[in-house]
């Protein structure tokens, strides 16, 4: 035990290093700003997208495909995987609508389209889980997580595109959910179900036995979810549901005693795990904000404000002298993972710029810069394209370039939340370096 806390208190120890990063050298904020942005802008342009608009649409039956391998071969017999296009849905959605680029538009527009006509099922409502290559139900059951997707999906185009149709498939299943999935009594989103929303008790996301009955990770998703259809639809109903998912994440899912998000619980709000997730406290310490800037209740942002920061600070645990960030602890036994997987770092770079943008102290800018840094070394696929999924303890690249869970949305949305947080950030730089806020 005390090997372990001795250890523990190591990696705490040099997280912190990370997180003060040559707080005096280098140039002043507004400059690193603009300089992160112009990397993060040309890497998208560059090499993101590129790479998913060449390599992964699908000619034959239609859509893109369901993965590429780590040799950046396409396989055209695998599933197509609802989480994968409702992503892609909204990269490219996203990426028409802050650069209007209209060849983003036309992938965008590809995605939607193949969605209408494949993913949802007109029989029983919603979305399918996957499909078969050729576009036939493969996985025919409702999972939480991946309608919370298309719903985001979808909006982003309807934003995007001025498109009715799709922001009418986003309420629709928004309506499934309020339906067939909420606890009425507990409060909060079950996990599984059927082809014809009966609940199911699958285990898909991690949980570990029947006991774990609720998410923090599908809670995320849809509360981001929820945010983006209020922008597309901004109904008083609508608010508050998003107000809802927001009080769930202060009052329920965030650990007051260790500032980490709780991973799985039981149908009261139980907590049924001590895993640590620092990719999942950095992320949903900008998530959580962007969805009560959007309520207009001052007293609630406040709350999400404190709350923030507590998350950016509890996951520079996970943070890693090279800048990476390791994906999660287990409290239970101190076991610490080690492989570097390319989402987290995305989130890194988005959550300490944010967890910067509240507060002025430079020292989480730098934090993000460093984050940024690490995967312009190790992630960054420089020859063609896309990033690489994961790095080993070695420095060894491995991994899918495309797959049922890898998609081109946390590092496109990394990219895109950064271009569109500088340019006014740089502007209250102007002044002072902590007139931020």
């Amino acid at each position: 035990m005390k090997k372990i806390i001795s250890l523990l208190s190591s990696l705490i120890a040099a997280a912190k290093n990370v997180l003060a990063f040559q707080l005096s050298a280098g140039p002043d904020p507004g400059q690193k700003l603009l300089q992160l942005k112009k990397d993060v802008s040309a890497n998208l342009v560059n090499n993101i997208l590129p790479f998913w608009s060449t390599r992964m649409p699908d000619d034959v039956n239609g859509g893109f495909y369901g993965r590429i391998d780590a040799n950046n071969a396409a396989r055209p017999s695998a599933e197509k995987g609802g989480i994968l296009n409702a992503r892609i849905l909204w990269t490219y959605s996203a990426a028409y609508r802050v650069t209007k680029n209209p060849e983003y538009l036309r992938l965008a527009t590809r995605a939607r389209d193949y969605i209408i006509a494949h993913f949802i099922d007109r029989e029983f409502g919603g979305a399918f889980r996957s499909l078969n290559a050729n576009g036939e139900p493969r996985d025919a059951r409702k999972q939480t997580y991946t309608q919370a997707f298309f719903i985001c999906g979808l909006a982003e185009y309807a934003r995007a595109a001025g498109d009715n149709e799709s922001l009418q498939e986003a309420k629709n299943i928004f309506e499934l959910l309020e339906k067939y999935v909420l606890d009425e009594e507990a409060n909060g989103y079950y996990e599984v179900f059927t082809r014809e929303w009966q609940r199911s008790r699958d285990m898909l996301i991690g949980e570990k036995s029947a006991v774990d009955e609720k998410t923090m990770n599908t809670s995320l998703h849809v509360m981001e979810a929820f945010a983006n259809l209020y922008r597309a639809w901004p109904e008083t109903r609508m608010a508050e549901r998003l107000s809802n998912m927001v009080v769930l994440f202060l009052d329920r899912i965030i650990d007051t005693k260790s500032g980490h998000l709780v991973c799985f619980f039981d149908r009261n709000w139980n907590p049924t795990s001590r895993i640590d997730s620092y990719g999942h406290d950095i992320e949903a310490s900008w998530l959580l904000y962007e969805a009560a800037c959007l309520l207009n209740d001052r007293e609630l942002l406040e709350r999400v404000k404190a709350a923030s920061i507590t998350l950016a600070d509890a996951a520079v645990q996970g943070l890693q002298p090279d800048g990476s960030m390791v994906t999660e602890r287990d409290r239970a036994t101190g076991r610490m993972s080690t492989t570097i997987s390319w989402w987290e770092q995305a989130e890194s770079v988005v959550g300490y710029t944010h967890a910067y943008q509240r507060t002025g102290d430079e020292a989480y800018l730098n934090t993000a810069i460093h984050s940024w840094g690490y995967i312009s070394r190790y992630l960054v696929d420089r020859k063609n394209g896309a990033w690489f999924s994961s790095v080993t303890p070695e420095g060894v690249r491995r991994g899918d370039k495309a797959g049922f869970w890898i998609c081109p949305y946390h590092n496109g949305r990394m990219c895109l939340e950064i271009m569109e947080r500088v340019p006014s950030l740089a502007r209250h730089l102007s002044g002072s370096s902590r007139d931020v806020i």
